[in-house]
């Protein structure tokens, strides 16, 4: 019964903190009080000041965990009404997600080795712009820590969502699907969401982008680790 009472209280408080958070973005729309990042600040905020561990916290958490799955398979919706346009760019649109996947990693390893990472960190990181499962999957082969690689995942996904749109609109990069092909490339599925938004093309390319970019990934990793 504990468990249970424990488990509607973490739902009901991340429910309570990303309404907070949408309501925030709406009076006061910046990088910094996206819903994405300011819940995710909020619940770890009050996990720490409630002296929760996260185990406990996700006894209810799994719960919305588990709407994921369903949740990534809808985005095939938009996917299908925009094939149109994805027959008639497809080359374009080929080029733009290598491209982005190609920068990804290379920027991800060169990086870490330029701060002298060692080896198993740099193993960490090279996956950090695809979604979380193929990545941490990547990891593992590679020998990284899978845990932290889901950290690099997260920053890689919450900081695109933040300043993709900005750092394209300084850029002058206005195009949908340039946009979609960018953001869907460096931060997978929490940058589709924030793509979505902004036009259903956009977001469809997005998620174009996120999954070609995945299965690109996992060949380029062993690639650039077995060189660099």
């Amino acid at each position: 019964m504990n468990n249970v009472f424990i488990g509607v209280m973490t739902i009901a408080a991340t429910f309570i903190l990303y309404q907070f958070s949408k309501k925030m973005y709406k009076k006061k729309p910046s990088p910094f009080t996206m819903p994405i990042f300011l819940s995710t600040a909020s619940i770890v905020l009050f996990l720490f000041l409630t002296e929760i561990p996260y185990e406990t916290y996700m006894i209810g958490g799994q719960w919305i965990d588990i709407f994921l799955g369903p949740i990534v398979v809808s985005l095939a919706v938009p996917l299908y009404r925009e094939v149109h346009l994805i027959k008639k760019y497809a080359g374009a649109i080929s080029i733009g997600i290598f491209a982005g996947s190609l920068t990804g990693v290379f920027t991800g390893i060169a990086g870490a080795k330029l701060f002298g990472f060692e080896d198993w960190l740099i193993q960490s990181v090279a996956a950090k712009s695809v979604t979380a499962p193929i990545a941490i999957s990547i990891t593992d082969t590679a020998g990284g820590n899978v845990s932290l690689a889901a950290v690099f995942v997260m920053i890689a996904g919450v900081s695109g969502a933040m300043f993709g749109p900005v750092i394209l609109k300084i850029c002058r990069i206005g195009h949908p699907i340039a946009r979609g092909l960018s953001i869907g490339t460096a931060s997978h599925a929490i940058g589709t969401a924030k793509a979505l938004e902004s036009s259903e093309t956009e977001g469809a390319i997005s998620v174009l982008s996120m999954t070609i970019s995945a299965v690109v990934v996992s060949f380029l990793v062993p690639f650039f680790l077995h060189f660099m």
